[in-house]
């Protein structure tokens, strides 16, 4: 029995041991955690190789492979990629799916590999054919997957030749770029969504196009200009831009399709999915890869609209333009990318709920649906499939590098299992046809390899990150954050648009980018920082008639309804 005088002795002793225990049992979680991202990593680099030797066997150096029948295609019109209309006897291919694995092939570390893939390339591909192609498409895959290699081969410190590198992927990204221009030769400077790289717009060509279509190539051709010197690649892409910023509707909306030569709207509803998606993707990545501002405020300026306009809860549904008025209620897989682009402005709160109901639906079909009609709680009667999608991924990887939630880590677990267990043949990846009786369809899309892999493997493996800021294009090529690509403030504006935050030993500055956030913060110098998400009420006084009176709440993020007794707020939960 202990003397009563020795309990404070006795209470520092208990209290050392469980301090010791907890200290025990954090380290003991890490140990775990670190050996399960490894097993994890190692299994997804398993998957890549068994996705990209596959294709190297029965598909190279053609575009797709066709995992079921072991061949290959090259008639992928529908997605956009080459579609060969007079084959030329000394055609070797486009090898669509190698010049997508490119980054992929850096990110994973096999150099080796890289360096073949780029002689090859550099000997083989050529672009002088008459193929009519996806201008949108061939420019998130093909110039994308050549440029980010480009940067990638370019970059000393990465020690990815034997060799001598000559910059051969700019030469090919270059005369590829070349062959997009004529597409921009319209009345509006929206580009014709078709062009054929030997003989330019066809007659008859189609004049209709998509928002993503004319409004998704600032990131890759201005990155081509940047590494060329040569400013007609930029300023093409960004006059379309510009153009299509100048139709939005009074509502701050966009539609889904228009016409190049008229720049008249033929689609007025449009959500965050297929058709709009990278739209607004590029124009907040276009900021941090280039440091224009006049990009930051056409994001912001959208996104609001988008929270006021489209969201309700977690789910974001279709509207009309004109109205705002909800037109479609449904989920589309596409859409799960979304969480992933309110990481990078500090929504980390909308982003996390919305990644939930996306990853709860994954859960209950096994993969993503491509449709998921909300207000019937029920798959999409001819929409049930899923082509090896990264979006989900993509999201999980981002809000895993905001939060270091290792709930995230199971998320990806989850997501690679059931790729392994649907989806894994002997001849590689196969899409799924019908989610609902996991039937496969014979198509392992290039994606695969350039985003589903690789978000899976950056998740469990980041170390690529960790030396240099990268911005990723839609299709997963990496682009790296170069201060020379800025633009760079004038003296005088410089002074007055830098906050100081006091940190030890010195202070340091933050841009605007880390200081446009949600939800909102106050400084301990005092200085109130504005939410991104923040929409205020429609009236001062905070009165209303409806829930369309009321914003967006700027610490929560969450959207305000109005009350029984006619005020904006938080009453829904």
């Amino acid at each position: 029995m202990f003397h009563r005088d020795h309990s404070p002795c006795l209470f520092l002793l208990l209290l050392l041991l469980s301090t010791l225990c907890i200290s025990s049992i954090s380290h003991s979680q890490q140990s775990t955690w670190a050996s399960k991202k490894m097993r994890m990593r190692e299994k997804v680099r398993t998957m890549f190789y068994h996705a990209y030797d596959n294709y190297m066997t029965y598909a190279f150096p053609h575009d797709e492979l066709k995992p079921l029948s072991k061949t290959y295609t090259d008639s992928l019109s529908e997605l956009g990629n080459l579609k060969l209309e007079h084959l030329p006897q000394d055609y070797n291919g486009s090898a669509l799916t190698l010049i997508e694995s490119l980054s992929s092939l850096v990110i994973m570390g096999n150099n080796t590999e890289f360096e073949k893939a780029v002689l090859w390339l550099s000997e083989n591909l050529k672009f002088d054919v008459d193929a009519r192609i996806n201008l949108f498409e061939c420019n998130i895959r093909v110039l994308g997957g050549l440029v980010s290699a480009h940067l990638l081969a370019s970059d000393s410190s990465k020690k990815l030749f034997q060799g001598t590198y000559n910059n051969q992927l700019l030469f090919l990204a270059e005369d590829l770029g070349k062959r997009f221009l004529p597409a921009f030769d319209t009345p509006t400077g929206l580009p014709y969504a078709w062009i054929n790289l030997k003989y330019g717009v066809m007659e008859n060509e189609t004049t209709e196009t998509s928002t993503s279509g004319c409004g998704s190539l600032i990131l890759e051709m201005g990155a081509l200009s940047k590494v060329t010197g040569d400013p007609r690649y930029e300023s093409a892409a960004l006059r379309a831009l510009r153009k299509l910023w100048s139709m939005q509707s009074s509502l701050r909306l966009f539609g889904t399709t228009l016409d190049v030569e008229t720049g008249e709207w033929i689609e007025f509803s449009s959500g965050i999915g297929a058709g709009v998606d990278s739209f607004y993707e590029y124009l907040l990545k276009a900021h941090i890869l280039f440091g224009k501002e006049d990009f930051w405020r056409m994001f912001h300026s959208a996104y609001v609209a988008v929270q006021k306009y489209f969201r309700h809860g977690p789910w974001y549904h279709e509207a009309d333009m004109r109205t705002g008025k909800a037109t479609y209620w449904q989920l589309t897989s596409l859409q799960a990318f979304w969480p992933g682009l309110q990481v990078l402005i500090g929504d980390i709160t909308a982003a996390n709920s919305s990644h939930r109901e996306f990853f709860h639906v994954w859960k209950r079909f096994g993969v993503l649906p491509e449709r998921y009609l909300l207000d019937h709680r029920m798959i999409h009667p001819t929409e049930k499939y899923y082509p090896l999608r990264p979006e989900l991924a993509e999201s999980t990887f981002y809000l895993y590098q905001a939060t270091k939630d290792p709930w995230y880590i199971e998320v990806g677990e989850t997501i690679v299992n059931s790729l392994n267990l649907y989806t894994k043949i002997e001849g590689g990846f196969a899409s799924v046809k019908d989610v609902t009786t996991m039937q496969l369809e014979d198509h392992q899309h290039s994606f695969f390899l350039a985003e589903t892999c690789k978000y899976l493997y950056l998740l469990f493996d980041d170390s690529f990150v960790h030396e240099t800021n990268y911005v990723f294009t839609t299709e997963g090529h990496p682009l790296p954050v170069l201060s020379a690509w800025h633009e760079k403030l004038p003296e005088t504006y410089i002074p007055t648009n830098w906050t100081f935050m006091k940190r030890q030993p010195e202070a340091s500055r933050i841009s605007s980018m880390s200081l446009q956030v949600c939800p909102a913060i106050t400084l301990k110098s005092g200085q109130h920082i504005e939410s991104a998400c923040h929409i205020p009420d429609a009236r001062s006084d905070y009165r209303c008639l409806t829930d369309e009176d009321c914003g967006v709440d700027s610490t929560t993020c969450a959207r305000r309804s109005c009350s029984m007794a006619g005020y904006c707020g938080l009453w829904i939960f």
